[in-house]
């Protein structure tokens, strides 16, 4: 593990990819069928075998195998024995099973306070007026220090707002009833469709993911996602809210020798499919910020066009299997992807890339000095690890194994929002019972005394209710809590 590089494959020589300079982030686009998921798993497992811990979501359900030692194959044998490369080191490596739905893995959860109103817009697909109401909901509940853990506490906060909106209108601006209630409407279908699993406690804490078992390797946190995939919103919004927690907390380490974590998001166009262009904004910032917290962000999609230009250019290292052409608009991705290389005088990139077999791809790397290398037409070193899912049988004695049993399995549910805006709304339908229990009382002694009526001087529960609200927000204001550029929480170190 005391290696500088690591072999990616074989051209006129062994191609490598630097891993000072992993953290400038990759790009693995190809077409179906062209190898992309068995490369995704060699470079998993060549980072994990150098002590570098990894992220990756298994949105097709095969890559469990990285678990488990691979065998003989003689196409697998061939490409070895070309590489000069040993050819009896199979080897599983350390895994970790993480399951948003809590079926197959540790269940992954983020409060929503965490989160936060521009991710949660995202999900929810909210309009401008929407997102905005949905801010005044996170900025109340931040002055008054009041978490919102899961979706019952946005639903009482948003209701709160709702009841409070003229009162609240001076400080925070208008609220539509309608408004509030289309988000309630979306809040209702992002529960059916089994997202309320994600929001509550315990969350998730990244530093996890940042671990090496007791030989070195780096952990491989594999996200199940086969089923996850098919709520692509909440998919792409979790890796998003995971990129911002690692980037608003993790130090500045500057380039390290290797990375700190190396984090794949396949079927990365769902990240940028239907983003406004503030979202796109902000994660280009992160992406061209992370890099300096040592987090190396690769991209696994079909073609580099699904990405956007401005991210798009800060990804250094890039892995091209074949793309295939078969109008003039596919033809124009083709030449971009080629286009985006160094060129090599042996080949034109852009003919390449169509011809390409299952395995190969077109590879440029940054060399020691941070310059592209001239592209190379290579053959994809495979896995040591099993290619294909692990059994059911393999994966649950792996489970059983791993570090955070009993830490994530038992959901949480401590006071928070809904809990308090329950109390205090016990507490101002007993106040406004004793109100009313007095004025009949006063009442009867004006009748009985027949003295003229006293005026009361005591403000209705109601009054009451919105004024200490408001001396509270008062006392807050100053300590607010403090969100990043993705609008999660910033927790400090």
């Amino acid at each position: 593990m005391s290696a500088t590089e690591i072999t990616l494959g074989y051209a006129e020589d062994n191609v490598k990819l630097q891993l000072k300079k992993a953290n400038r982030h990759g790009l693995i686009a190809g077409a179906t069928g062209t190898g992309k998921t068995v490369t995704l798993q060699m470079l998993a497992e060549e980072f994990s075998q150098q002590g570098v811990p990894v992220f990756l979501a298994d949105v097709k359900g095969d890559l469990s195998g990285v678990s488990q030692a691979g065998s003989p194959h003689p196409k697998i044998t061939e490409r070895f024995e070309r590489m000069a490369l040993p050819l009896d080191h199979w080897h599983g490596n350390p895994c970790v099973f993480w399951d948003v739905l809590g079926k197959s893995g540790h269940p992954i959860r983020a409060t929503i306070s965490d989160m936060g109103p521009l991710l949660l817009s995202r999900l929810l697909g909210l309009n401008d007026t929407q997102e905005g109401i949905l801010n005044i909901a996170f900025s109340l509940a931040d002055d008054e220090g009041m978490l919102l853990l899961d979706l019952k506490d946005l639903r009482s906060m948003l209701n709160h707002v709702a009841d409070n909106a003229k009162e609240l209108r001076s400080m925070y601006g208008n609220v539509s009833s309608a408004s509030v209630g289309a988000i309630q409407r979306r809040l209702l279908v992002l529960e059916r469709s089994g997202a309320e699993q994600f929001f509550g406690e315990p969350m998730l804490d990244f530093n996890d993911l940042l671990k090496t078992d007791g030989q070195g390797y780096g952990y491989i946190n594999v996200l199940v996602a086969n089923q996850l995939i098919h709520s692509a919103g909440v998919y792409s919004t979790f890796l998003l809210w995971l990129l911002s927690e690692l980037f608003e907390n993790l130090p500045e380490v500057g380039d390290p020798e290797k990375p700190v974590l190396v984090f794949f998001f396949d079927e990365a166009h769902l990240l940028f499919d239907g983003a406004p262009k503030a979202l796109v904004d902000k994660i280009e910032q992160v992406v061209r910020l992370i890099r300096s917290k040592g987090v190396g962000i690769y991209f696994v999609t079909q073609s580099p066009s699904d990405i956007p230009d401005e991210v798009l250019a800060q990804l250094g290292n890039r892995i091209q299997h074949a793309l295939r052409a078969f109008t003039p608009n596919e033809m124009k991705k083709v030449k971009a992807a080629a286009n985006s290389f160094r060129s090599n005088d042996a080949f034109d990139s852009s003919d390449v890339i169509m011809e390409l077999g299952v395995g190969e791809a077109l590879v440029s790397t940054l060399d020691a000095n941070g310059t592209p290398s001239v592209v190379a037409r290579t053959m994809i070193k495979p896995p040591r690890s099993r290619i294909g899912p692990a059994s059911s049988g393999e994966i649950e004695l792996i489970r059983g194994q791993s570090p955070y049993i009993g830490g994530y399995d038992t959901a949480l549910d401590r006071e928070s929002a809904f809990e308090i805006l329950a109390k205090r709304s016990e507490q101002a339908a007993a106040e406004a019972a004793a109100d009313e229990q007095r004025k009949q009382h006063e009442e009867t002694q004006v009748r009985t005394q027949k003295k003229p009526a006293r005026r009361s001087n005591r403000q209705s529960a109601g009054e009451a209710f919105v004024k200490s609200m408001a001396r509270t927000v008062g006392r807050q204001v100053g300590r607010n809590l403090i969100r990043g550029i993705l609008g999660s929480l910033f927790k400090g170190r």
